[in-house]
């Protein structure tokens, strides 16, 4: 398995099937162009099968903590260590960046992302709820 940084709309295209819906080349494009904004791939069988992205988020009072924002592997490949590895190279990249910590928001009863978020060092602190504003 290889873990890089996506760098082009059209990496991102080739990865669509790991995606919840069919990528624009123009968010793609708006994505990759923002500062903060990260995508890696894992590639393994010649082909993409797995991503993690993340963003990093700046406060006045706290400095920048990375925010994970998706993971994603193929089924073939999950529980193999994927998951683990995306999330450890986004880690990575926010310490390098100077990140205080990364966090990630789960839903209830996805026990295979939080067994990857275990498996690379997260911890469930047990105190989160989301509340979401729909604009569509």
């Amino acid at each position: 398995m290889e873990i890089r940084r996506a760098t082009s709309v059209a990496e991102l295209v080739a990865a669509e099937h790991l995606f919840d819906h069919a990528v624009r080349p123009e968010w793609a494009r708006r994505f990759l162009d923002s500062p903060g904004h990260h995508l890696f791939l894992a590639h393994e069988d010649g082909g993409p099968v797995g991503f993690v992205s993340g963003v990093e988020t700046v406060h006045p009072d706290k400095g920048a903590e990375m925010f994970l924002y998706e993971l994603a592997v193929a089924g073939p490949f999950r529980r193999r260590g994927t998951g683990r590895a995306l999330v450890l190279a986004l880690a990575a990249l926010a310490r390098e960046r100077g990140c205080y910590g990364m966090w990630v928001g789960v839903d209830t009863g996805n026990d295979v992302a939080l067994a990857a978020y275990r498996s690379a060092g997260g911890e469930d602190d047990g105190t989160c709820t989301v509340v979401t504003w729909d604009f569509t």
